[in-house]
Order: C-alpha cells, then structure tokens, then sequence
C-alpha cells in the first residue's frame, strides 16, 4: 500500500477541473433508461435497508455564514425522531449539480425517513451566477470553485454546516457521514482527509482524491463505488473522454489505500457480491477502531448516479444511467453498520 498522503491546510491544488457529473436543472424531466435488470443493493454486513415515503417529514432550507460568505443547503428531517441522538448524512451533489437536483435524484430522503437519520443537501458554488449548476472546491477541481478561480473553502462550509447542525438537532456525534457523487464524491475524500476528528464514514460514487497531501489521523470508513464503463472519472485514472475540462483524474484505488494505510488495515482480499455478479468488492479490513476500507467495482456501469433516473440533459451528456445497482441503498447500507468507536 502506498504511504498515506500529507495533507496541506492552507490551500489547494492549482488547475482548473472537469465539471463533471451527472446533474443538470431540477426541473429537466427524468427519464428511465439504463440496465433491465432491477436495482439490488450491496449491503455489506448484513445491514438492512428499508424505503419509506418521505412526505411526513420536513423540507427545510437555510443558510449560514463562513469566512463572510452566505452559503446554504436543504436539509431533511424525518417525522417521529426518537428521542436518542441521530445519525446525520451530508449528500454532496456533483459538478454543474445542486442540493435540490440531489435530493430529488437520489431518494435518500426515503431512506432517511426509514431509517431515522437527517440527511443535508449542501449547495457549492454557481459556475455561472443565478443558476443551479453548482460545484465544489475539491482540490484542483471543478471550475470557479477551484484554486485557480475564487478558491472557496468547501472544507470549511461542510465542517461548518456540520457543526450548526449538531447545535440544532440531537446528532450522534458518532455517527456523522458524508456521501457524493463525482465532483461530490472529490469533496467528500478532501474532508474526510483534513476533518478525520468530525467525520466518521464516508461513501461515494465516482470518486478520486485529487488532495496531494492526505494523512487523517482518526481513522475514517470509506466505501467507494465506481463503475467500470465510466468516462467522466476513468476507473483506472487518467482523462476522461467526457469530462469537460480534460482533467487528469489519480486512479481511485490512491484514495482507497492511501486511507487503508492512514488506517492501518490488513491487505486488501476480492470476493464477488453473491447478490449482484456484476459487482467485484475489494476489502482493506482489520483497521484501527473498527475502520474498514472498501471498493465496490460495477462492470459495466457509467459515471452517473446508479440505480435512479437522471435528467434528460445528463442523459444526452453521459448516456443513461445503471440501473443494475442502487448506488444510494449501497451507500446507507455500508454507512449504517459503522460508527465511531
């Protein structure tokens, strides 16, 4: 495994990045295309998941001030919380997406009503100003976000967010998580390595680390779903044949065992998932304080959100998703059999 990367605090990498993902306007109509096989989750553990209609609860938007700069987020809050603290997921949309166009695509709001957890859609910041086409500061990448432009501190604005929301709701502490998609998915590797301390698992999709400098000291469960067909955020690295910038994304696998060595796991063993022959699990287990390091590669599937439909412009852009694998019942599955310890 490769030595764990430092990680700088104080800026980020230069370069602009792909604007990447599978989003575009929320009121783009969703179209259903893709794999004929129906969506089966990958539940590591043995944890279940259920679904529920999240119209009981309450969608909330609101704001709050980092570094002197109005950020703001939607946020999901089940109906009939128990009184004990709370698990809370922050979902980070992907590049020229939104908070809105998140939560609408991926349910997770279902499986928070399920589930009891509180689920917070973040916004990033607009390519182009009054629109939703939104992206994150994640290290070198994506567009106005990035070094090279206004340099936002994303980092700052989630662990923020994290905070103000542990002041207005029973959170468990020992169960904050953070999941995304591509451009997302960069953001989520880039907090997990400078606020280890504040998060305590994360899983993504379409993912990278683009941080050249990551070594977290508290351990951190990662779980990171890639398709094998994806042209945004080539499985194997490199530049991607539709991402729009032409950025040179690292391989994936650097982030997964750049963090199986910062938590100190055993060698990574494969297995085939037996509920999905489509699906390849590579594992870094026996890590400090119950860590566990993971890789769910999906033959065959592209870059957007699997196992939910997409607006009709990502599908022109991008191709229809996979709708072979449940990326968001993987995402809780993996998330809810951990906590820290």
């Amino acid at each position: 495994m490769r030595a764990p990367r430092r990680l700088r605090t104080s800026a980020f990498r230069a370069g602009l990045g792909s604007l990447l993902t599978g989003a575009a306007l929320l009121a783009a109509p969703f179209v259903a295309a893709g794999a004929t096989d129906p969506p089966r989750a990958y539940i590591p553990g043995g944890a279940v998941v259920h679904r529920a209609t999240p119209a009981a609860g309450r969608h909330l938007s609101g704001s709050i001030e980092v570094a002197g700069t109005t950020r703001t987020y939607r946020l999901y809050v089940p109906a009939h919380l128990p009184s004990r603290p709370v698990p809370l997921l922050v979902a980070l949309h992907g590049g020229l997406g939104s908070g809105a166009q998140f939560e609408s695509q991926t349910g997770f709001d279902g499986l928070a009503q399920a589930n009891g957890f509180i689920v917070a859609y973040p916004n990033g910041t607009p390519q182009r100003p009054g629109t939703e086409l939104d992206v994150w500061n994640a290290g070198g990448c994506c567009g106005v976000a990035d070094v090279s432009h206004e340099n936002v501190d994303d980092v700052g604005f989630i662990t923020a967010l994290i905070g103000h929301l542990e002041s207005e709701y029973r959170v468990d502490r020992h169960r904050v998580f953070l999941t995304g998609h591509s451009n997302g998915a960069l953001m989520a590797f880039a907090v997990a390595c400078a606020a280890s301390g504040t998060i305590d698992a994360i899983a993504v999709q379409s993912g990278a680390l683009m941080e050249p400098t990551c070594d977290p000291p508290d351990p951190v469960s990662v779980l990171e779903i890639h398709g094998t067909a994806d042209e945004n955020i080539p499985i194997n690295g490199g530049r991607g044949p539709k991402g729009i910038s032409g950025t040179v994304f690292p391989p994936p696998l650097d982030a997964l065992e750049t963090f199986a060595t910062a938590d100190r796991c055993a060698a990574p063993t494969t297995r085939p998932d037996p509920s999905n022959r489509a699906v390849s699990i590579e594992t870094w287990s026996g890590c400090r304080r119950g860590a566990i390091v993971e890789w769910a590669k999906v033959a065959g599937a592209n870059h957007d959100w699997m196992g939910h439909p997409a607006p009709s412009q990502t599908v022109q852009r991008l191709g229809p998703p996979y709708l072979g694998f449940d990326s968001s019942l993987a995402v809780w599955s993996f998330l809810a059999a951990h906590q820290r310890r």
